[in-house]
């Protein structure tokens, strides 16, 4: 593993120049893995490994939109893709990648095959750490790991496309057989990992579900729709409130940020753009910490969790986060979004 300062902060890391491709299929040369669910973690990581040369098949219930979509990304009926069941019966790693709500629900039936010495793998740690609410309990001699990539599926097929990689976690829950690290790190590797660090199931859902809610999601959203709609309450055009508020951050900003990191950025803007944003930082800040940590409570609490399990097994979810969606969509701010999008050259 290699040792990097982040921040001043040693953490250890393990890297595709420590763990080759070629170790990863030493690792796994004798393991049939059968990626469970084919949603949006389930194409990218199939993919992935089957592009490097590991044994992997795709269980997934047959006659829905999934199953047509495994079969126009190339996997074959009855060769390497399957009805869950069969697809269990064939492995010795299954990786679970059916959503939270389909995690819960099919449980029994993947716990059935989870014979002595097979390896259950997860890329979210919310079934096992809220497990009492789940009812997800594994048996004591099976391998238990995780590998969560840090973005979406389709993120992480298009990178390793481009022969790039997306940072991941992993993390071991019970490691019966004592190969549970190195299949965690293999298999990491092999579903196209940039680099891989440590973490434990609890400390995973606990950032990524803090992280949806704030950041990645619902606090960007919620900044999105503020700053448009002041602009726009003080007689600015739709389209000038967009560019100001999305599109210079998303297509120019922010990948500067990427590469560069938020010195640099602000190193390199006006001294009238510097000036203020280095002003108004604080106040942001401290205006959204208290939030943060009432949804930092709320995670580890279990509440969102709670609220996660009861909405998504309503019978008419589906229909009601359709509503929800719709009313985002049909918002001045991203119908303006969607006219920029089309200007873009």
């Amino acid at each position: 593993m290699a040792q990097i300062n982040f921040g001043g902060v040693l953490e250890k890391v393990v890297t595709r120049e420590e763990f080759t491709l070629d170790k990863a299929r030493e690792v796994l040369k004798n393991e049939t893995v059968a990626v469970i669910g084919y949603g949006v973690q389930g194409p990218g990581q199939s993919m992935n490994l089957r592009d490097n040369g590991i044994n992997v098949i795709v269980g997934q219930r047959k006659g829905g939109k999934s199953w047509d979509k495994a079969i126009a990304d190339g996997w074959v009926e009855n060769k390497d893709l399957f009805d869950i069941e069969e697809a269990c019966k064939k492995a010795t790693i299954i990786q679970y990648l059916l959503s939270d709500a389909g995690q819960i629900s099919a449980w029994p039936l993947i716990k059935s095959y989870l014979t002595k010495g097979k390896t259950l793998y997860f890329s979210h740690g919310f079934g096992i750490t809220y497990h009492t609410q789940t009812g997800i309990v594994p048996p004591t001699d099976v391998d238990v790991i995780l590998v969560a990539p840090k973005g979406s599926g389709t993120s992480l097929r298009r990178l390793f496309l481009e022969g790039k990689g997306l940072n991941s976690s992993y993390a071991i829950f019970q490691n019966a057989t004592g190969k549970a690290v190195d299949k965690a790190l293999a298999l990491g590797i092999g579903v196209g990992s940039g680099y891989l660090f440590e973490t434990d199931f609890k400390k995973e859902v606990y950032s990524d579900l803090t992280g949806e809610r704030g950041i990645l999601m619902g606090a960007l959203a919620g900044l999105f729709e503020a700053q448009f709609a002041i602009l726009r309450e003080n007689g600015h055009s739709p389209s000038e409130a967009f560019n100001e508020t999305v599109e210079e951050l998303t297509q120019s900003l922010m990948p500067l940020v990427a590469e560069n990191g938020m010195d640099w950025m602000f190193a390199n803007t006006s001294v009238t753009a510097q000036r203020g944003a280095l002003d108004w930082k604080g106040k942001f800040r401290d205006a959204v910490k208290p939030v943060y940590k009432e949804l930092y409570e709320s995670v580890a609490s279990g509440k969102e969790a709670a609220r996660v399990i009861s909405e998504g097994s309503k019978s008419d979810y589906r229909q009601n986060l359709e509503k929800e969606l719709t009313e985002i969509r049909e918002s001045e701010l991203w119908q303006a979004g969607a006219a920029v999008r089309k200007l873009r050259p």
